[in-house]
């Protein structure tokens, strides 16, 4: 069968490489043609678009952007009808999926959307699009199906979250490490350092993360950078020679990393699967969280909160990301033995919550049920 798949962020390239995986395993004749990354390039297929040119976020950061946002949906709508797929799977990036997906309802194409827009958050107008333009929604929290089955959305199916595979098939092959070996670092406890792919929130929380460094000599700082963004964008913020920059090798870090200060996203959760003591950062165009915060309907910002419905990590957001605030947090969760244990008691319990492994192959299986049936 054809596949199209559209994700637009990192975190989308990741969950899309291993469903991508999935189907190919399950269907030996699929034919992907996707937008993504450099993982879901490593599996194969066609790429269209690389996220390096999707990564577009925040009320004025699209505003801004708009010629390319318009190119790109125009694009996307015309390689659909000439590659004329069984299934167009959505990861996420709802702001231009849900415009794609309309798009392909109307042209009778099978609609399938993997991991959730945040409608729980903030914009819930969005759920009356869903409903009517999606086959099938496969969600990844467990709040989730929930909320959902409130607001009558059909055909929604919790499958757990990818995440449990992408860390247990990296801990399954990588249970020995030479990453201190490889990126020439001594005995001293490592820092992950993890502010996102964003270029505009990467320059705004970045500084704040480095300047760690000049005040904890004690430490290697590691900055998880990203290929797509190059040396001359992460330049400015070597400031120390106890800072490194380690590309695209963000598991490598975070298993031998002795805490974290994290950029909320994935990358939060992620941590809390490799049991990585951490402290939650954001900050982004003034405007933007203004409206954030006035329509958003959840306490916290980061997923490690949402699943656990409670502060397990602290949330250092706009105006609170600043030197004091860190340097009280940073302290936190590496010389309080207490509060470190605690936070990984809580991980577990995270863990438990988001269900078992395998859920690349029961949505692969899920889509591919349905597409034979229909």
């Amino acid at each position: 069968m054809k596949y199209y798949i559209i994700a637009g962020e990192a975190s989308g390239d990741l969950h899309g490489h291993n469903l991508m995986k999935a189907l190919k395993a399950q269907d030996s004749e699929a034919d992907i043609r996707f937008w993504g990354g450099d993982m879901m390039l490593g599996v194969g297929g066609t790429m269209v678009k690389h996220i390096r040119e999707l990564a577009i976020m925040g009320f004025v950061e699209v505003v801004a952007n708009l010629p390319t946002v318009l190119s790109n949906l125009k694009l996307c709508k015309q390689d659909i009808l000439d590659f004329n797929p069984d299934a167009v799977i959505f990861i996420d990036y709802p702001g231009f999926n849900l415009r794609i997906a309309k798009f392909t309802r109307k042209h009778g194409f099978k609609n399938f959307y993997y991991i959730s827009p945040q409608v729980w958050a903030w914009k819930k107008g969005r759920i009356k699009t869903m409903r009517k333009v999606l086959d099938k929604m496969f969600v990844i929290l467990p709040f989730e199906k929930t909320f959902y089955d409130k607001h009558n959305v059909e055909n929604v199916e919790y499958v757990g979250h990818p995440l449990l595979d992408a860390v247990g098939d990296f801990k399954s092959t990588h249970s020995v490490s030479d990453f201190r070996q490889r990126h020439h670092l001594d005995a001293r406890p490592i820092i992950a350092l993890m502010p996102g792919s964003r270029k505009m929130e990467l320059k705004k929380m970045m500084p704040h993360m480095a300047s760690l460094a000049k005040n904890h000599p004690e430490y290697n700082f590691v900055i998880a950078g990203m290929t797509l963004l190059g040396d001359s964008f992460y330049k400015p913020f070597l400031t120390s020679d106890n800072v490194t920059l380690v590309y695209d090798q963000t598991y490598d870090l975070l298993q031998e990393s002795y805490a974290g200060v994290i950029t909320s996203g994935t990358a939060t959760l992620e941590a809390a699967l490799f049991h990585l003591p951490e402290v939650v950062v954001y900050r982004a165009n003034a405007l933007t969280v203004a409206m954030a915060k006035r329509f958003a309907k959840v306490k916290y910002i980061s997923l490690v909160n949402l699943i656990a419905d409670k502060q397990v990590v602290r949330e250092l957001i706009q105006d609170d990301l600043n030197k004091n605030e860190l340097e009280t947090e940073f302290s936190k969760i590496t010389k309080d033995d207490n509060i470190r244990k605690e936070m990984l008691d809580e991980y577990g319990d995270i863990k438990t919550k988001l269900g078992s492994s395998g859920v690349s192959a029961r949505t692969a299986n899920s889509i591919l049920q349905t597409l034979r049936k229909g």
